[in-house]
């Protein structure tokens, strides 16, 4: 089995309020619910103060405060059609690799006898998500991305490299 474990760079800070409120009806919510989020997010302004200094206000129409209590149901409303896109298009290209998502982290899960084989279906899974993420605003943050190798072999274990450069990632 073979894994690898990515990080959303920046996710609470980059969730965009207008696409949120396009996946709230898209999902078919109640016209209420849509209000409510919409006058939630939508158009809001901050201003920061520092002992005598207050700037001026201004928009802030992305992001979510990582304390607020609505977070975990934004992030996992925001988060669900990106889910579903992946598993759609991992099924259509028959790339037999599974997701498990903890909000701003997530672990590609691949399985095959060949490790090459499964290299190439983290790769797979890997590009499908950084473009997924790229068109709803989101960044991997490379960095932060490991692959894990598990084997049942009792000898030496020398996986080969899991080649992410391409996709603007590391070497693995």
């Amino acid at each position: 089995m073979s894994i690898l474990a990515f990080d959303i760079a920046q996710f609470f800070l980059l969730l965009n309020h207008y696409l949120l409120s396009l996946i709230l009806l898209k999902a078919g919510f109640d016209p209420k619910v849509l209000t409510f989020f919409w006058d939630y997010l939508v158009g809001r302004k901050t201003s920061y103060c520092w002992n005598n200094f207050s700037s001026p206000s201004f928009s802030v129409d992305v992001g979510v405060g990582q304390g607020s209590t609505l977070l975990p149901v934004l992030s996992a409303l925001y988060l669900s059609l990106i889910l579903y896109l992946f598993k759609k298009q991992t099924k259509i290209l028959k790339i037999p690799v599974s997701i498990l998502s903890f909000v701003d982290d997530g672990l590609f899960i691949a399985q095959n006898k060949f490790l090459t084989v499964s290299n190439s279906n983290l790769f797979c899974g890997y590009h499908i998500m950084t473009s997924l993420f790229k068109n709803f605003g989101l960044v991997i943050e490379h960095s932060k991305t490991e692959v894990f190798y598990f084997s049942r072999l009792h000898s030496t274990f020398n996986p080969p490299p899991l080649d992410l450069t391409i996709l603007g990632g590391p070497i693995l």
